[in-house]
């Protein structure tokens, strides 16, 4: 088995910022916001944070950010519930969530719950369980989940299960690994794990491993490295990810290295884009892989950062 060329990877995230004018770029411009957090946070997990400008980055957020209270996913941008996450994220990585008027964020957050408890991602009201994870997950990093209705929200997502366990972006959809993750991480969040028959789910998640060792996200499908997250961030936290070969996915997901140019692909020999290397780094990080930092399953986000925002904050209090 290889071995992850961490300072490759580093390289990479670090040479895709200033390719401005890159293909890559110009594409990606409108969810920028998407892309600092899966690079930071990549960095944060390979322990190389401080090779990036921090008040640099902390000014293009704000300046991401609207009257509503909402972030788009770049300067000029319309606001979305999407970027207004990775936004506090990547604040959150940098302990700097105190530039925020927290109270706007978690207003304008709050204000997408619609009176059934799902979430709209933004003024034009598309809903998607996605949202209702993105909605809990931010107001819990921000200590506003008092702001909504958390039962309603709770029932909604419990409403989009599935026969097989699984979850779908809203009542009767497909059951996909991804809104799987989002559903999940909502209930473990808000500590309603006991509404998901984790062995159903268990089997539904562990049978979207393949012979290459590799992750799918639904049955059919071909193996992803992203799913290494989706799939196996939902699984530990149902307490079922001893039912997967974890060897094989490390060896899958060190196979989909560029170990010249640094990054991660989907699927090896395939082009490499900073959101599968964060899946992928993301992937070993949960599967204990050394020299990673851990990674918490339900925030998306180093563990050393959550505990300084939920435990540090208590200890602050309390002296």
């Amino acid at each position: 088995m290889g071995e992850l060329a961490a300072e490759k990877h580093v390289e990479y995230i670090l040479s895709v910022e200033k390719k401005k004018d890159s293909f890559e770029s110009v594409v990606m411009e409108h969810l920028r916001m998407n892309g600092a957090y899966w690079g930071l946070t990549t960095l944060d997990l390979l322990g190389k944070l401080h090779a990036v400008d921090v008040d640099q980055i902390v000014s293009w957020i704000i300046k991401c950010q609207h009257d509503s209270g909402g972030f788009g996913g770049n300067i000029g941008h319309d606001p979305h519930v999407l970027y207004t996450l990775s936004a506090v994220q990547v604040l959150a990585l940098f302990d700097k969530l105190d530039v925020l008027d927290i109270e706007k964020v978690s207003t304008y957050v709050a204000g997408l719950q619609n009176e059934d408890g799902s979430f709209s991602g933004d003024m034009w009201g598309e809903i998607d369980t996605r949202f209702s994870y993105i909605a809990i997950c931010c107001l819990s990093l921000l200590h506003r989940l008092d702001k909504i209705n958390v039962e309603n929200a709770v029932s909604y997502i419990v409403s989009c299960k599935n026969l097989d366990g699984g979850f779908g972006c809203m009542p009767g959809g497909e059951s996909h690994a991804g809104q799987i993750f989002c559903c999940v991480g909502a209930l473990a969040i808000t500590g309603a794990l006991h509404h998901i028959d984790k062995d159903l789910l268990g089997w539904w998640l562990c049978e979207r491993q393949v012979k290459s060792g590799g992750l799918n996200g639904r049955p059919e499908k071909l193996p992803d490295v992203c799913y290494s997250w989706w799939v196996l961030s939902s699984l530990i936290m149902i307490d079922r990810v001893h039912w997967i070969n974890k060897e094989k996915l490390v060896k899958y997901i060190l196979d989909c290295q560029d170990l010249d140019n640094g990054g991660i692909s989907d699927r090896p020999d395939d082009a490499v884009d900073v959101y599968h290397t964060y899946f992928g780094v993301a992937g070993l990080s949960l599967l204990e892989y050394t020299g990673l930092k851990a990674i918490d399953p339900a925030y998306a986000l180093p563990v050393d950062v959550v505990n300084r925002i939920f435990i540090g904050r208590q200890s602050k209090k309390e002296s």
